[in-house]
């Protein structure tokens, strides 16, 4: 049985991290084409003899890549859609798509994102409803991304949905290394990311006198969101410091050096850092949300819609917790209406 692998914008993050992982994993002897970003090329081991085509980032090449996707499939061929969309023109295949955005199933605001990003969100969320019918099964990653799946399809007819969690687990030994974080994000700037938050969050708990160091992992792509970091530690005396994208062993040697994982993320599939996290032996802080329970037991969690919400779980990991407000008796409420002070 011929399987296509189809991913031809799959060129960053946790899809290019398990799209090596499931690359490097492939069986011998298996009838596999391969459909990849050029992007991604040298960060993708293909074995020798495996028909691969490099698809460029152009609506044109694009449009090649269907096209192709069309020939190499048909009656008797699985394809897998590694991207999250179901093919365009694919017919009579078998159709597997592994759904990694959840942004594509939730009708989230998009106001936060650069323009090309939303119109481009918009297109793909559009895509995912008109070409669902071809769709033989998802597969996903946790099973709070399956009934995701299954209440964005609303009502019968919905195929499959197969959670099929995979990885490749991070080898974390080494000798050991000064810690020179407190905390580390691992993670680009999209605008579920949340850093702004995170931020604000860091800004109040060095208005309390506490200055925790964070490493984040930000690329050029967000330049505006560098810039706006790196404007807040200079105004607040933040001890806040952006690595740059790294490589899978700098994030290796990255967590090594780090106490803890803070991942204030208000939309994951996976949330594959987490996981990582866990691998190196660092406590989590994150989200009182699903995705995060699904893989993890977070050492503290918070509210990830508010700064202050992160900041205080902030200070209880650090053994700081905020004093509470002293609630008065009915009798000092009457007086403090007296009081000039």
């Amino acid at each position: 049985m011929r399987l296509v692998l189809f991913a031809p914008n799959v060129h960053t993050g946790g899809g290019l991290t398990l799209l090596q992982a499931l690359l490097r994993a492939q069986p011998q002897g298996m009838d596999l084409r391969l459909i990849l970003d050029v992007r991604a090329k040298q960060a993708l081991a293909v074995s020798e003899g495996t028909q691969v085509s490099w698809t460029e980032h152009s609506a044109r090449a694009r449009w090649h890549a269907e096209k192709l996707l069309a020939a190499w499939s048909g009656p008797g061929c699985t394809v897998l859609c590694f991207h999250n969309l179901p093919p365009l023109l694919a017919r009579g295949a078998r159709v597997l798509v592994y759904q990694q955005n959840r942004l594509l199933l939730q009708r989230t605001p998009l106001d936060g994102y650069p323009w090309k990003s939303a119109l481009r969100l918009r297109l793909e969320r559009w895509l995912s409803e008109r070409l669902r019918g071809v769709v033989s099964a998802y597969l996903v990653q946790t099973p709070s991304m399956a009934s995701s799946v299954r209440q964005w399809w609303r009502g019968e007819g919905c195929p499959p949905v197969r959670v099929v969690p995979f990885r490749e687990p991070m080898a974390i030994a080494g000798e050991a290394l000064t810690k020179s974080w407190d905390f580390v994000y691992v993670s680009d700037g999209e605008a579920h990311k949340n850093h702004h938050r995170l931020l604000q969050a860091w800004v109040l708990l060095a208005e309390q006198g506490l200055r925790p160091s964070l490493a984040l992992t930000l690329g050029p792509r967000h330049a505006a969101l560098i810039a706006d970091a790196e404007a807040l530690a200079r105004r607040h005396g933040l001890n806040v410091h952006n690595t740059g994208p790294l490589t899978r062993a700098q994030i290796v040697d990255l967590y090594r050096q780090s106490g803890s994982l803070i991942f204030p993320s208000t939309l994951e599939s996976f949330g594959l850092p987490l996981l990582e996290a866990v691998d190196a032996g660092l406590p989590v802080l994150a989200p009182e949300l699903d995705y995060v329970r699904d893989v993890c037991e977070p050492a503290q969690t918070f509210d990830p819609q508010s700064p202050v919400s992160i900041a205080r779980a902030v200070r209880r990991h650090l053994g700081a917790p905020e004093p509470r407000v002293p609630v008065l008796p009915a009798e000092q409420f009457w007086k403090s209406l007296t009081d000039r002070a």
